[in-house]
């Protein structure tokens, strides 16, 4: 009895005690569960409110880091420059910087040169990248590409260095030539020669400015707003008569051909300019006793049809690394024929704005020693042919509607006329004026119909 006794005693101390274990090992579980783990504190964080959301619409590359250097947000433009590869920023200039302002909080901003991604070749990414703590654990990188910002500004400084140098030549022997009859006043012959040059070197600095002024006006490349049907054959034919002068005094023939009748819908001031300045490119790049080509055609495409129009010459042709530059502000194929035949250098960079503004395009085939061959690729202005058969179909209706109506007045005037035949006079007399098909004022169909001549048809 004694000894069962104490075996439940036993029993009910062991329970006891794993009871106690159980509850300790329950609450030593709940209280790990609830303490943040290391891992948790690095690899969980969370963006302060509101933050995600001003990200998202940032025109900046935005990436946001948190305390082990690990991206927690990156915007897709971040992506696209290859600033954050595997989960890490990429670029370790921006990275050192992050680290400096979590250490100290500072805001810190650097331009930096990037390569590009690939294989490295071209241009390289002009950047600045700006770095700030946010809250307490995160920082906060933003980065503008000033690549184009920069290729625009270099433009720009070429461009006035160019200018610059443009007038420097024609106003320099402007100085020189005149000093020059200052000095000869005695004699006659030569105040006439430099005179004449003088009158040249004017009108070599008038050109300049007259071309930087077109330049300026067309070089936005926006859509024109006082767009008109023009045709062609008006333009080839005033590019020819401007430039019919230079190319009789070399013996060049100019001839003009393709389809006739075409229309391209624009500026008529612009494009005749455009188109002059290929042709007396053409003329001024070609040797004495060739020929020069203009020719326009009509060119089906899926977006509608196009007007091309094709200037050819015999001339000197371009190099392919030139053919790349052609376009370019006072680029030179030849720098010494360009001055010797009072160029600018401006003209194909005119007729590439131009031809944008209208929607179009401009191309070059060339080779060296056998001549080259710009082509004008613009919309039409309509089909003249779809544009005369809506004519011609509603004139057809109007005169059978004219007949129509003739036919009825006809028909009811036999009527009335039998309707009548007791009335008195003044009756008589009015219902003979309207059968004789004269107006009168109690006619109801004599003032909405009248006959209308033929459309004209152009040539």
């Amino acid at each position: 009895m004694d000894v069962n006794a104490a075996v439940a005693a036993v029993a009910a101390i062991a329970g006891v005690l794993t009871g106690v274990i159980a509850v300790l090992a329950f609450r030593w579980s709940e209280r790990d569960q609830r303490r943040p783990t290391r891992t948790s504190l690095h690899t969980d964080p969370v963006l302060p409110p509101g933050v995600d959301t001003v990200l998202s619409v940032l025109r900046s590359s935005a990436v946001v880091l948190d305390e082990a250097d690990a991206v927690v947000k990156a915007s897709s433009a971040a992506y696209a420059l290859g600033l954050v590869r595997g989960g890490k920023l990429a670029v370790e200039p921006m990275l050192q910087m992050a680290r400096d302002t979590r250490r100290d909080g500072e805001i810190r901003q650097v331009e930096l040169d990037l390569p590009r991604r690939g294989n490295g070749r071209g241009e390289a990414l002009a950047v600045s990248a700006r770095v700030a703590p946010l809250g307490s654990r995160l920082v906060l990188l933003l980065v503008e590409d000033l690549t184009e910002a920069r290729r625009i500004e270099a433009v720009r400084r070429d461009f006035v260095a160019n200018v610059s140098h443009e007038l420097k030549t024609p106003v320099g022997a402007l100085s020189l030539l005149s000093e020059a009859v200052l000095d000869a006043s005695d004699d006659q012959e030569a105040v006439e020669r430099f005179a004449g040059r003088m009158q040249i070197e004017a009108t070599r600095l008038t050109n300049l400015v007259q071309e930087l002024i077109d330049l300026s006006r067309v070089q936005n490349d926006q859509p024109l707003d006082d767009a008109e049907p023009v045709r062609v054959d008006e333009l080839v034919a005033e590019a020819i008569d401007r430039c019919r002068h230079a190319a009789g005094t070399k013996q060049i023939t100019m001839a003009a051909g393709g389809t006739a009748d075409l229309h391209v819908r624009g500026n008529r001031g612009q494009l005749a300019a455009a188109l002059g300045n290929l042709v007396e490119n053409a003329v001024n790049y070609s040797p004495a006793r060739t020929r020069v080509g203009i020719a326009a055609r009509r060119v089906g495409t899926a977006g509608g049809d196009l007007i091309e129009i094709a200037v050819t010459d015999q001339g000197i042709g371009i190099s392919d690394k030139d053919k790349e530059r052609v376009f370019e502000r006072f680029y030179r194929v030849d720098p010494a024929r360009s001055r010797a035949t009072g160029g600018t250098g401006l003209g194909l960079a005119i007729v590439k704005h131009v031809v944008a503004s209208h929607g179009g395009e401009v191309t070059v085939w060339s080779a060296e020693g056998q001549g080259s061959t710009f082509t004008l690729r613009l919309p039409e202005s309509g089909n003249a042919a779809r544009d005369r058969a809506p004519r011609r179909a509603a004139h057809e209706d109007h005169d059978d509607h004219e007949n129509r109506v003739d036919q009825a007045d006809r028909t009811d005037q036999m009527d009335q006329m039998d309707r009548t035949d007791q009335m008195d006079l003044g009756h008589v007399e009015h219902r003979e004026i309207a059968d004789n098909g004269r107006s009168t004022p109690h006619s109801p169909h004599t003032s909405p119909y009248r006959t209308f001549p033929a459309p004209e048809v152009l040539p």
